[in-house]
């Protein structure tokens, strides 16, 4: 599934974005008054030239004293920065991030111009009932239709049972 085709992509907010010369401090106000964790440095044109996210302000900023007041978002902002299609495959983009340990990722239209931004928790909420179906079917599969929820219960109870008993017996 491409991440466009997600329904709620289109109801993704727009991005917040800065400019690289903007002050931290600024940059900071912006993203605390909408409860974001990061923040798009772009061109004039809505091209991508880094991000600034909650780790790179405790690590480039906080940890070396400097000051918000005094230091640019270019200054300290992740510079190098994986963006996504909107055509690509959301999969694909939920295994690069996990892999790569990236949670947020800026996504471009044709033109490579700023449209979105998912994170890593948005990819799972969306693919988590698909994976919870492909669970299903699967138990399905490997033990039938007998499979309910009562018997599922009455496994889980008697293996606690189990346990219970076992570490009584060791103690």
């Amino acid at each position: 599934m491409k991440i466009s085709e997600r329904a709620e992509y289109a109801t993704k907010p727009i991005p917040l974005t800065c400019n690289p010369g903007d002050m931290v401090i600024d940059a900071v106000k912006r993203m605390a008054g909408k409860n974001y964790g990061s923040i798009v440095a772009v061109d004039d044109d809505q091209h991508i030239l880094g991000l600034l996210t909650e780790r790179d302000i405790m690590k480039r900023l906080v940890a070396e004293n400097r000051d918000p007041a005094k230091t640019t978002v270019g200054e300290i902002m992740t510079g190098s920065v994986r963006t996504a299609n909107e055509n690509d495959e959301l999969i694909d983009w939920l295994r690069i991030m996990s892999n790569e340990r990236f949670r947020r990722l800026p996504i471009v239209d044709s033109d490579n111009k700023l449209v979105s931004i998912m994170t890593q928790g948005d990819f799972v909420s969306y693919t988590w009932p698909e994976l919870m179906g492909q669970m299903k079917n699967l138990a399905k599969a490997t033990f039938g239709e007998s499979l309910t929820l009562p018997r599922i219960l009455a496994g889980v109870l008697a293996y606690s049972v189990v346990i219970i008993i076992a570490v009584g017996l060791i103690s």
